[in-house]
């Protein structure tokens, strides 16, 4: 039975989130032969503030750059 764990900043739209499940659980039908009911993929969302990079929190970064919307790349 694969599982997959993916780890996010909170924030992202619900079926942006689906769409990836989806495509992740297809992904390794695919790639492995697992059959989907075996397949388990789980998103932890998790907030900006509990989400550092070395010693500052993502909710920090943001708060000091530009208002420039911030690419979901990056997210």
């Amino acid at each position: 039975m694969p599982l997959v764990q993916i780890t996010v900043i909170q924030g992202r739209a619900t079926e942006d989130v689906k769409h990836c499940i989806k495509s992740i659980a297809r992904t390794i039908h695919e790639t492995l032969g697992a059959p989907m009911d075996t397949i388990r993929v789980i998103v932890q969302q998790v907030p900006a503030e509990f989400w550092a990079v070395g010693d500052r929190t993502r909710d920090e970064i943001d708060a000091e750059r530009p208002a420039a919307k911030v690419p979901a790349s990056e997210k």
